[in-house]
């Protein structure tokens, strides 16, 4: 018999946000499935910022184009100073304002449990403390740092309320904490303090004004007419590249390179490879998602100059993919 604090509607849990409500919404994520949950800000749609199935899961629901970094949420300070590098400014911002709307981009230490595909390859982790109280309550249930971009359809308007998400995610998601009408409506605030001076990478629930106040400076904002996100999202001043060269839609292998496989589909001389690994044998593109980035460290390890990639069909999360190695085949 379900908990009378837990409903479904369109194949999706509403949980009320009570101990019992948030009990379900920790295990459930501990299984790596998704959980909308309320903040200041909007509701953000939660997983398992540590399991890159989880992760990749976020992808696949919100139907999202490309391996923007991910905001990963936590639950006070303590726990955001274990997983980044947090300088004089990145600690004033943080004793200003957290629990709040602020997102902090800092370099990640080698203590992360933030995944790569969370941190889309980047030396960087976005973090925030939502000022929620059912939100902190998940996450001191939960524990660990929880990914949450958004609850919409990528390119939808942003959700303030449990009836938003499910009219967007209903069916595709496990469950939705419900708490109300969040306060800001707005998303946070995104600075960046990876060296040199903070940089506004988006505006949001903290001002320019108060941001400047605590910094002694304006912060340089985006520039006009960048890319939206990508160190946190906000810009990508750098992506994951391995050592080796990265060589797309290799029909054929050449001797010495290391082959990244995808489904069933062999290249010739496939036999003559120094390493291989497949995303996906079953050539399913949220598993592949979640393998691309250890898969490319793992064969960047064996030594070969070159990694050959199979051809990746572009639908759905196969664009993000064929993104991502295109970012990695990049001339550096």
């Amino acid at each position: 018999m379900r908990d009378p604090g837990s409903t479904v509607l369109a194949g999706t849990r509403l949980l009320a946000p009570d101990a019992a409500g948030l009990s379900e919404a920790a295990a459930l994520l501990r299984e790596g499935r998704l959980v909308a949950f309320p903040t200041e800000t909007v509701y953000g749609l939660g997983g398992d910022a540590t399991d890159p199935a989880a992760v990749a899961a976020i992808y696949a629901a919100k139907a999202r184009p490309s391996f923007n970094p991910l905001i990963a949420h936590v639950h006070d300070g303590d726990a955001a100073r274990e997983q980044g590098a947090f300088g004089e400014e990145a600690a004033r911002l943080a004793d200003a304002f957290w629990p709040g709307p602020l997102t902090l981009v800092v370099p990640a230490t080698a203590r992360t449990r933030v995944c790569d595909l969370a941190r889309a390859g980047l030396p960087s982790v976005a973090l925030r403390v939502p000022d929620s109280a059912p939100t902190r309550a998940l996450l001191a249930a939960f524990g660990r740092p929880l990914a949450g971009p958004s609850a919409n359809r990528s390119g939808r308007v942003s959700p303030t309320r449990a009836a938003h998400v499910l009219e967007d995610l209903g069916g595709r998601i496990a469950a939705v904490l419900d708490g109300g009408d969040t306060r800001i409506g707005l998303e946070s605030t995104v600075v960046a303090c990876l060296g040199g001076k903070a940089r506004l990478l988006r505006p949001g629930g903290v001002t320019r004004a108060r941001l400047s106040a605590i910094l002694g400076y304006d912060p340089a904002g985006p520039e006009a007419g960048a890319a939206e996100a990508p160190v946190g999202p906000g810009l990508l001043a750098s992506h994951y590249a391995p050592n080796a060269r990265v060589r797309l839609d290799a029909t054929r292998v050449e001797d010495g390179e290391a082959l990244l496989l995808f489904g069933s589909y062999l290249p010739e001389n496939h036999g003559q490879a120094r390493a291989r690994l497949n995303l996906s044998a079953s050539g399913d593109p949220a598993e592949a998602a979640a393998r691309l980035f250890g898969a490319l460290r793992e064969l960047d390890a064996s030594g070969a100059p070159t990694i050959a990639v199979v051809p990746i069909p572009p639908d759905g999360l196969g664009e993000a993919i064929r993104d991502r190695l295109g970012r990695a085949a990049a001339p550096r």
